[in-house]
């Protein structure tokens, strides 16, 4: 996919995308300590399973599971050697799933390494993208990022491996600060500026905490904004577990504020499934 026709996608109205991966795939079994990755790679079956219902709910553009296929992550798991073979049958899957019906972005998210040099993540980050782009995703996404200097390091990757559009989000604090320094406001306008294509948040909060944060947004760029919002916040239960209360129709509810407040492309992460996303859908 070119600019040109990332840019008629989202002219043409709201664009719906998926919803979380992880809490999802730990639902169907995954444990926890465990290169995610790897798993889907090795449970395709359920791979289909999650990917399938997003693209029935309406989802048009489905993340593929690459989300720390990088080489910084997976070298914690002594797993270098399979990067190349786990990017491109991510994509190339999840391109099978998603048939027609979908368009289907190769995923990046942070290295886990904040203290690493920016030549050093810019090499990893290329490399990663390279092979997202040489298995013929649509589009990249830079997400869950929480460091400015990182996300521009893969923003520069990217530009120095291919023409992709690249869409690009943050997590926030309730007031639009990140996670280590900076705001949302500054980064967003950042990122504009260097090519990315849209830009906005995803995980972190409810939608119910956002709509002045994309208001924000929207007054600082002039790019399509992203916003994939967790269930609410969650509680930990006696076993550790993180459990989101927010139910479907609640969360489409607040997203129609969000869009109203300026999103373009909307989805849910951490605690949505595909109930998430036709609720949105219905009421668009």
């Amino acid at each position: 996919m070119t600019e040109k026709e990332f840019q008629n996608l989202t002219s043409q109205g709201i664009v719906l995308l998926d919803g979380a991966m992880g809490t999802n795939l730990m639902l169907k079994g995954m444990p926890k300590g465990v290169c995610t990755e790897k798993w889907v790679y090795e449970h395709p079956d359920v791979q289909r399973e999650i990917q399938g219902a997003y693209v029935e709910a309406g989802s048009k553009i489905i993340y593929a599971p690459t989300f720390q296929a990088n080489r910084i992550s997976f070298s914690k798991f002594g797993m270098e050697g399979e990067l190349e073979k786990i990017n491109r049958t991510m994509v190339e899957r999840t391109k099978q799933i998603a048939g027609d019906c979908a368009l289907v972005a190769g995923d990046i998210s942070s290295t886990g390494n904040y203290e690493e040099p920016y030549e050093n993540l810019l090499e990893v980050y290329k490399e990663q993208i390279s092979y997202l782009a040489d298995s013929k995703a649509d589009i990249l996404v830079i997400e869950t990022m929480i460091k400015v200097e990182e996300t521009m390091a893969a923003i520069d990757a990217a530009k120095n491996v291919c023409d992709l559009p690249i869409m690009c989000t943050m997590t926030v604090e309730a007031d639009g600060s990140l996670l280590m320094g900076g705001n949302i406001y500054e980064a967003a306008a950042t990122y504009e500026a260097m090519g990315a294509a849209a830009v906005g948040i995803n995980c972190s909060l409810g939608p119910d905490q956002l709509e002045a944060i994309v208001k924000g947004i929207r007054d600082i760029v002039s790019i399509p904004v992203v916003i994939k919002p967790n269930a609410g916040v969650p509680y930990i239960n006696d076993r550790g577990e993180a459990i989101y209360n927010m139910g479907p129709i609640e969360f489409a509810e607040h997203m129609l504020k969000l869009i109203k407040a300026g999103a373009n492309l909307v989805g849910g992460c951490c605690g949505t499934n595909a109930a998430y996303i036709r609720a949105l859908r219905e009421r668009l």
